[in-house]
């Protein structure tokens, strides 16, 4: 009888739960196939069976957590396909083995009835007990050695055993010993719904952050007349040349990348009484899913045009709502961007994908009266802007101006285009 257990997934990750059982008691697998799909905290990842056999028990149920290196699952190599016996292997060694416990089984028994019958108690080392409670303390699996007796004479008796049995009658892991947030009653109806694990994990680094960092938001507000003329003026060609639309994302991933070149602080994070300034340019892009939200990372967006970006933008997404991101899409990001306009969001203040010290974000667009330089009205799609900072290594004076860049290459993205 071979396991299934939880794999190593990743450096960071060191639980999971169980999503969905790909197989059922009874199937036959080979060495390789999906078992069970793990939701993580970050992405969800499938098991692979490490022999080939016949499911004979599935341990862990779905919505159950687990750890690395727990057993979900036994597969047996001679069991036969369809079976609901455990240990139907038609091997002929399994049943000798099963002959010589039952024989053994049924000696042991009748000694300890022989036992019982006269009364007598029974010794082994330093521990003095009855046959009765020798047989529960078996029955419970109990150690007598760690029973404590409350006869004068320290003999154990099987009321010793039951005691013993309820102090000891814990959960070998603490995932059934984990306690919700005290439940409020209610004198009409409500539903529970346990948070996925992706949820509790989003909603406790969220609070953390809040905690730790010191986090402020500036504003500033961006005219997008030229974005959208350009896209207008180059979309067609965009599209017969790369084969994806010119989508606002790439000239804001684009604008974040030179407005970080010039305030570096914001693209660096902290690590105990260190500033790690980073080199490079990998741009968390922030995707809504069923699940919940995932960051995936544009990586080294300095390098890439724009069409890069809209690809590199469009295959994430993709992967997130397909559920087919991998831990390397997900880890290493310097800076965030995060969309809320997508859903209609006016105004936020987005918080802080830690360890990462500074999140854009964008909002949706409005066409609002604006005082032009010659005194002039126009009516002209303005966008709210948001960057969420922290405070620890980003003054307010290098906020501001970073906020300031952003909107300056937005509002002129000719050069932003050409240069990019």
């Amino acid at each position: 009888m071979n396991e299934i257990k939880v794999p190593e997934l990743a450096e960071s990750i060191t639980e999971g739960t169980i999503a969905e059982w790909l197989v059922k008691k009874g199937d036959k697998v080979e060495k390789g196939d999906p078992v069970v799909e793990l939701e993580t905290d970050k992405v969800n990842v499938e098991v692979n069976s490490e022999y080939s056999g016949v499911i004979t028990q599935i341990i862990q149920e779905e919505g159950d957590d687990v750890e690395v290196g727990d057993v979900i699952a036994k597969i047996d190599e001679y069991a036969e396909a369809g079976s609901d016996d455990a240990e139907s292997a038609p091997a002929e060694k399994k049943e000798e083995k099963q002959a010589e416990h039952t024989e053994e089984s049924s000696k042991q028994e009748t000694k300890e009835k022989t036992k019982e019958k006269s009364g007598e108690e029974t010794t082994s080392g330093d521990v003095i007990a009855s046959p009765a409670a020798r047989k529960r303390a078996r029955e419970l699996n109990i150690d007598l050695s760690k029973v404590n007796s409350r006869d004068p004479l320290g003999r154990i008796r099987p009321e010793d055993v039951e005691a013993a049995s309820k102090n000891e009658a814990k959960p070998t892991k603490p995932k059934e010993e984990k306690k919700p947030a005290e439940k409020t009653e209610f004198d009409k109806p409500v539903e529970r719904i346990k948070m996925s694990r992706r949820r509790q994990t989003i909603a406790k680094r969220l609070v953390e952050v809040q905690q730790e960092a010191a986090m402020l938001t500036t504003f500033n507000e961006v005219d997008l007349t030229n974005v959208m003329k350009l896209r207008s003026e180059r979309k067609e060609k965009f599209i017969e040349k790369h084969g994806v639309k010119l989508g606002f994302m790439s000239f804001f991933t684009k604008a974040v990348v030179g407005a970080l070149k010039d305030f570096p602080l914001l693209n660096a994070e902290i690590q105990g009484n260190e500033i790690v300034m980073k080199k490079f340019y990998d741009i968390g892009i922030a995707v809504s899913t069923e699940e919940g939200l995932v960051v995936p990372v544009v990586r080294d967006a300095d390098r890439l045009d724009f069409a890069g970006v809209e690809k590199e933008i469009g295959n994430l997404s993709k992967k997130a709502r397909d559920k087919k991101l991998t831990m390397s899409d997900l880890q290493g990001g310097s800076f965030t961007i995060t969309n809320g306009g997508t859903f209609g969001s006016m105004l936020s203040t987005p918080i802080l994908n830690a360890p990462q010290v500074g999140i854009l974000g964008m909002h949706n667009i409005q066409k609002r009266a604006v005082v032009m330089p010659d005194d002039s009205i126009e009516v002209r799609p303005m966008m709210y802007l948001a960057l969420s900072y922290d405070h620890r290594i980003v003054d307010g004076k290098e906020a501001v101006q970073f906020l300031v860049r952003v909107k300056q290459l937005l509002e002129d993205p000719y050069d932003l285009l050409l240069e990019g």
